[in-house]
């Protein structure tokens, strides 16, 4: 994978909770500072992986609101997921005419999170 979106939060803590809890994402790093704050993380999904970091007023690199696509093997099984662990879905599981299936959800922050078996860069069948 070559291509890394990266996300800013006013609590990353919440977010890295929700990515790992609901949506199945793995930990690969946590760099804190002195305090014990965020300053950047991985987190790793199925060969993928989204960075995130703190919110900081005047950063260069801050993000507004983001959708991110995640590619799944069994989407009902991870809506289930999702669902038992608290997410906001704000678009239910819906075969999609190209082919996926997926569904979507809000992190705590307005961030769009989907999910489905649609892999973007293969052919269409």
């Amino acid at each position: 994978m070559s291509v890394f979106p990266t996300l800013r939060y006013q609590d990353p803590d919440a977010a890295i909770t929700l990515l790992r809890d609901a949506f199945g994402f793995t930990v690969a790093a946590a760099h804190r500072d002195g305090s014990g704050a965020v300053q950047h993380a991985e987190l790793v999904h199925d060969g993928g992986a989204v960075l995130l970091g703190p919110r900081r007023e005047g950063d260069q690199f801050a993000t507004g609101r983001a959708v991110t696509y995640v590619v799944v093997d069994d989407p009902d099984a991870h809506h289930a997921r999702a669902v038992a662990a608290g997410a906001t879905v704000i678009m239910e599981l819906v075969d999609q005419d190209y082919g996926s299936r997926e569904y979507a959800a809000v992190d705590d922050e307005g961030n769009v999170w989907s999910f489905g078996t649609y892999r973007p860069g293969t052919p269409a069948s």
